[in-house]
């Protein structure tokens, strides 16, 4: 994994990184140390250029990105199926008219677009979507990405693999990837709460599975990871789960993550990322777009921490009614994780909202964003939106710190946003990714 350059020098009137600080130098202090400081975003549905088309980028990505098609349906009359019947830019030039035309981009999705053209100094008013297309059109991938991920302060990014992929599969069978800022996840959902549908891909493959998980199944999967593992070398393994979750009952998915997932990522050093909350295609007719939210059951974490005590847990929740308890969770399982504001929580406000909490609790034991970005450029302003919203946070604790008698320094801010930004994630990955 990318090292970043962090430095704490004097600052430019001549004080040391190490003098306390005055109340009101605090916020300015706070916004430079996060402006200058590199993050590893540790959860995308990002492609490093290897995967070829797999990767999204470029205008008509960003304006098709599901969030704002469901934004879209809000304010047009056309329908999804009159929708889904149009061409890539004929639904690009829909969604600019409906959400950037005939409204305003106030939402933190349609504002995302605009922020990614002013970051390239292309024009963000309703003329400017064809401008747009020309510069994106004459990129090189590969130069774009270096671009993108140096404008978004980002020096690392976790993309997420399915094994089971049948476009992402060829790659990683004809040797896999090896861009130095792309790391790999091994992505279970198709296995563990996707077997019914999924066993016969293995079984193919000459895995000795079966329907139910019977007989040698575990044992075969076990088999099946240890294999991907040596192909993809990922920093964790990782599934998304319902808002219905149970841990531990007599399902599939309970028997597969205890007796191969949890034993195997034991055995390759690596954390479990549980991504809670999911309750999928709540509306059809929006495809992609169709899932939504659900509260969980948070006793499955506790049972699984508890049950595994030397596993490592990622562990992120989609409900804003789940959040207290994650946090007053990870303060009695050490082997737990929290991060990141996922899907509908990543929106500032409630970003604002979650991080507070969490430092409160948590101290900087945490990990406090990843993008989740499913189109290149979207690394852009999600970085942003999050620097932005944690300033403020982060500021307000320093300023109670100051005011109830504690140091604090430049010095002490750049070591907590070391920690919340990259090196809380490595140690927990314990350096696989080097």
């Amino acid at each position: 994994m990318a090292t970043a350059s962090v430095k704490t020098p004097n600052r430019k009137d001549g004080s040391p990184s190490t003098r306390q600080l005055k109340p009101e130098q605090i916020p300015g202090e706070v916004q430079d140390v996060l402006a200058s400081t590199q993050v590893i975003d540790i959860h995308t549905h990002l492609f490093s250029p290897t995967f070829g088309k797999i990767g999204l980028w470029g205008i008509d990505e960003l304006l098709t990105y599901h969030y704002l098609e469901a934004e879209f349906f809000r304010s047009s009359d056309i329908t999804p199926e009159n929708y889904w019947n149009l061409s890539k830019t004929e639904r690009s030039d829909a969604i600019w008219k409906a959400l950037f035309v005939e409204n305003d981009p106030i939402s933190e999705s349609t504002r995302g677009v605009i922020a990614v053209l002013n970051a390239f100094g292309l024009p963000t008013e309703a003329s400017g979507l064809q401008k747009a297309r020309r510069f994106f059109a004459a990129q090189s991938i590969e130069t774009h990405v270096g671009k993108v991920l140096q404008v978004a302060g980002v020096s690392d990014v976790v993309m997420t693999n399915d094994p089971l992929d049948p476009e992402e599969r060829p790659v990683w069978m004809s040797g896999g990837q090896n861009h130095p800022q792309f790391h790999a996840v091994l992505r279970l959902d198709r296995v563990l709460w996707g077997w019914p549908q999924h066993w016969q891909r293995l079984a193919s493959e000459g895995y000795g599975v079966d329907e139910h998980a019977s007989g040698k199944s575990v044992e075969e999967v076990r088999r099946f990871l240890a294999d991907w593992h040596k192909r993809m070398r990922p920093l964790y393994m990782a599934v998304s789960l319902t808002d219905s979750f149970q841990f531990p009952d007599d399902s599939i998915t309970s028997k597969l993550l205890s007796e191969a997932a949890l034993p195997s990522c034991r055995e390759f050093g690596i954390p479990m990322s549980l991504m809670i909350g999911v309750r999928r295609q709540v509306n059809p007719r929006l495809r992609l777009a169709g899932d939504a939210v659900g509260k969980a059951d948070m006793r499955a974490v506790e049972n699984l921490c508890r049950t595994f005590p030397d596993n490592r847990f990622l562990v992120s929740v989609l409900s804003r009614e789940n959040q207290h308890e994650l946090a007053v969770y990870a303060r009695k399982f050490n082997n737990l994780m929290p991060f990141g504001c996922w899907w509908f929580l990543n929106n500032p406000s409630i970003v604002e909202e979650i991080t507070r909490e969490r430092i409160e609790l948590l101290g900087a034991s945490f990990i406090p964003q990843h993008s989740d970005a499913r189109v290149l450029e979207q690394v852009i302003y999600k970085w942003q939106n999050t620097r932005r919203t944690l300033a403020p946070v982060l500021s307000n604790a320093y300023q109670l710190l100051h005011a109830d008698g504690g140091e604090v320094t430049r010095q002490a801010i750049q070591r907590d946003v070391n920690r919340l930004f990259r090196t809380n994630f490595e140690k927990w990955t314990a350096g696989n990714a080097s």
